[in-house]
């Protein structure tokens, strides 16, 4: 069972209690929940957490996302704040996951193992990068299998994306899987196919991944979750 241990910064004492039931039904360590800064800096220099569960709207002066960067460990935002403005504070200081209130137990947990893994280092074991190529208007370019976030289906051809482009190869999103799983990416909907080392979050039932957010099939739910407890 994993004995990872877990701060929880988080001032609605229902919320607070939920979320630690949750990590000790799972098998974590809470080491304490606090609702303010100054506690929580207290409590990673006493306890030494693992990762932080941190909710951007807390008690003072500080809200969580000044007080992330002095944590020092892995940290995971819970918040009821989406709106862009919130997206890109967040984005700046590198969270290890970023979930949305209400979220459910699994999104939770796999956020939690996604950041632990990280910290670990880690990885889901796959092959080295592969260099692959497409085609772009009249040239053929070269492209590193680990520069692809995922691929999606778009009728009889695929469109792969990158952090800063996108390719539409001439063949079906199932030939291109039979090329991209043996390099770390993953099924997670009949349309979408993923590479699990761009996965920043899942929350709601989404993965995000550099920019991008693919919804989780049903029939590829239990699958997918299944792996990552296995991690």
């Amino acid at each position: 069972m994993n004995k990872s241990s877990i701060l929880i910064v988080e001032d609605e004492p229902l919320i607070a209690d939920d979320i630690a039931g949750i990590l000790e039904r799972n098998g974590y360590i809470v080491t304490a929940v606090v609702d303010e800064a100054t506690t929580a800096l207290e409590a990673v220099a006493e306890f030494k957490p693992d990762v932080v569960l941190l909710d951007i709207n807390i008690e003072g002066e500080t809200d969580g996302i000044d007080l992330a960067p002095k944590l020092k460990v892995p940290f995971i935002f819970l918040t009821s704040y989406y709106d862009q403005a919130t997206l890109e504070r967040a984005r700046k200081v590198k969270p290890s996951g970023y979930i949305v209130k209400p979220f459910g137990e699994s999104d939770l947990i796999a956020n939690i193992e996604i950041a632990t893994l990280r910290s670990s280092g880690k990885v889901i074991t796959k092959s080295e990068p592969v260099k692959l190529f497409v085609r772009k208007d009249q040239e053929i370019l070269s492209l590193n299998s680990d520069e692809i976030i995922l691929a999606e289906a778009f009728d009889n051809y695929s469109i792969v994306h990158t952090v800063k482009d996108k390719y539409i190869i001439s063949h079906t999103l199932k030939s291109v899987e039979e090329k991209l799983i043996p390099l770390g990416f993953i099924r997670i909907h009949r349309s979408y196919l993923i590479n699990f080392q761009a996965i920043d979050s899942i929350s709601e039932g989404m993965v995000f991944l550099k920019g991008h957010q693919v919804h989780i099939g049903k029939s590829y739910r239990k699958d997918f979750f299944d792996q990552l407890a296995l991690l």
